[in-house]
């Protein structure tokens, strides 16, 4: 029971920041709020909260391959590929190739979920 008290108060910010990502999220579908709006008020609660970085300390407490995945998401090269695949679709999407969009994201998701199954297979055999 202490561990979970320790828990609580280390993390209390990051476990109020998601708490209100969840609300928000919540109340943009019910209200049927612009999504962007309810994007940018994600990032900055999450941004401020510290609520991301505690997701990937989160995933690195998971024993033997939390602390791999952890080291492959905080990678440069895995946020640079999300990033051209952002860019990507913006780019179709603009130019009318809206349905090609979804499959270039699943395959670009395929990618960096290869890439981090990978590495930690690697890293176990």
């Amino acid at each position: 029971m202490t561990r979970l008290k320790e828990f609580i108060r280390n993390y209390r910010i990051a476990l109020l920041a998601w708490a209100v990502i969840v609300l928000v999220i919540y109340g943009g579908l019910y209200y049927s709020v612009d999504k962007s709006v309810v994007a940018l008020a994600v990032i900055a609660v999450g941004v401020l909260g510290h609520a991301f970085g505690a997701l990937l300390a989160w995933i690195a407490f998971v024993p033997l391959f939390g602390p791999m995945i952890a080291h492959v998401l905080s990678l440069p090269f895995i946020w640079l590929i999300n990033g051209v695949g952002y860019v990507a679709s913006i780019i179709a999407i603009k130019r009318g190739y809206s349905k090609d969009v979804l499959s270039y994201r699943i395959i670009t998701m395929t990618l960096l979920f290869g890439i981090t199954c990978g590495y930690v297979l690697g890293k176990l055999i």
